[in-house]
């Protein structure tokens, strides 16, 4: 496929999600790589501008460059096979149930994959059950926010309902999961099915070990060791994990799975991101250089394989 038969590209960005700020630092770098490479790209701001005005733009295919709800979470992947719009990165129901920590848990540990324990709470009295079944520290987490955003370490009894507030305020269910100590990693993914392959596995190393919003978009301090220092057979064993795992979601396009090695060398499944950041600081564009792909090139390559993954009544008759 060239260049040329993308058409009129449209780069949707910024959105309504508590994470529009990053969403407007990937959506310009992608709009400017894939410009540079000499596509009709044009930006779309989801946050300013309606479905009615997205239709009307005649975009050919689309580049998902949001983040969170309302552009992660299915929802738009929806509306866009409504438009026939093709589209980068996941449908929408591995998108949703990607965007849902407490489903991506329930159909890792249905297919024997290993991911911390867990519990849902919807209320202040569940929290002390969950913390003496999972123990302390544990992690209250939004289940359907990125960036780390409402994440807290709560290691204290006294601190868990504190800890559970702050969750809540992103989201009405609160996700309680058990704390494993270890080496934080990341892997991107491109592709679908038995195509999809893992890049260059990527360790985080933040300040004080706390990897939060402020350290993952806008601090020099954090390091990022790509490929990260693992043993070959150890880190074939995670990227082969973390395949499987995109594989058990549906997810195709491309992704990101976080993970964290254990003292013992295992691996533990934490999240699958199916619209990974693209800013300076991102980790997928990381991967990909680590390979000898450039920024733009990774941009191109993603935006190859937009299409709509739900098939229309006329195709099937057709």
């Amino acid at each position: 496929m060239s260049l040329h038969d993308f058409g009129k590209v449209g780069v949707l960005y910024g959105g309504k999600s508590a994470e529009r700020e990053v969403s407007l630092m990937s959506g310009g770098g992608v709009h400017a790589a894939l410009r540079s490479q000499g596509v009709d790209a044009h930006l779309f701001d989801t946050g300013t501008h309606s479905l009615s005005e997205l239709a009307q733009q005649g975009f050919d295919r689309v580049f998902i460059a949001l983040h969170g709800r309302y552009g992660e979470d299915g929802t738009l992947q929806g509306a866009l096979e409504l438009l026939g719009i093709p589209y980068t990165g996941s449908g929408p129901m591995a998108s949703s149930l990607a965007m849902d920590k407490i489903m991506t848990k329930r159909v890792w540990l249905e297919a024997g994959l290993p991911t911390p324990g867990y519990a849902e709470l919807t209320r202040e009295d569940d929290v002390s059950r969950a913390a003496s079944v999972l123990g302390l520290p544990l992690m209250m987490k939004p289940p359907h926010e990125g960036s780390t955003l409402g994440i807290v370490k709560v290691s204290d009894a006294n601190a868990l309902v504190d800890g559970y507030r702050q969750a809540a305020r992103y989201d009405e269910v609160v996700l309680a999961e058990q704390f494993i100590t270890g080496r934080e990693l990341t892997v991107a993914l491109l592709g679908r099915g038995a195509g999809t392959r893992a890049l260059p596995i990527v360790e985080i190393v933040a300040p004080g070990g706390n990897y939060d919003y402020q350290n993952k978009y806008f601090s020099d301090d954090t390091q990022y060791l790509c490929p990260a220092p693992i043993a070959p057979e150890l880190a074939r064993l995670i990227a082969d994990l973390c395949v499987r795992a995109y594989r058990a979601l549906g997810c195709e396009g491309w992704g990101r799975a976080d993970v964290i090695l254990d003292a013992m060398d295992r691996p533990w499944l934490i999240e699958m991101n199916t619209s990974p950041g693209m800013t300076g600081h991102s980790l997928v564009p990381m991967a990909a250089k680590a390979c000898g792909m450039s920024y733009p090139e990774l941009c191109v390559n993603i935006l190859k394989d937009a299409r709509c993954k739900v098939a229309r009544v006329d195709q099937v008759q057709g």
